[in-house]
């Protein structure tokens, strides 16, 4: 006869996230390019599998600091399989792979000046 509901469900399966390892790319790249590497991504990768929805949560978490991502991944029901968020699941079991590059920028980004 406890009061159930009043403490939160701790989900053994959600990780806190951390941002990725610093990463290179094969050549440095501008901030136009790698602009352009993620929107064909995120444009491609719901055709991969998967739900859109999670998807689009993915994304607005990607480009959210880490605080905002976790509540959005929490309140999305997606599965953190590694804390860089490069492997999730939703609840289905569907798999979802993000690469380093719509999560962070690499160390050769190339600032115009």
């Amino acid at each position: 006869m406890g009061c159930a509901g009043s403490t939160p469900k701790v989900d053994e399966n959600s990780k806190k996230l951390k941002k990725p390892k610093a990463w290179k790319h094969a050549q440095p790249i501008t901030p136009a390019q790698l602009k352009q590497m993620r929107d064909e991504f995120w444009d491609t990768a719901p055709h991969y599998g998967g739900q859109k929805e999670i998807w689009d949560a993915l994304k607005v978490a990607a480009e959210s600091d880490l605080a905002l991502a976790q509540t959005i991944v929490d309140s999305a029901g997606i599965i953190i399989s590694n804390p860089d968020m490069t492997l999730c699941y939703d609840e289905r079991g569907a798999k979802y792979e993000l690469p380093k590059y719509v999560l962070s920028e690499p160390t050769n980004l190339i600032r115009e000046s």
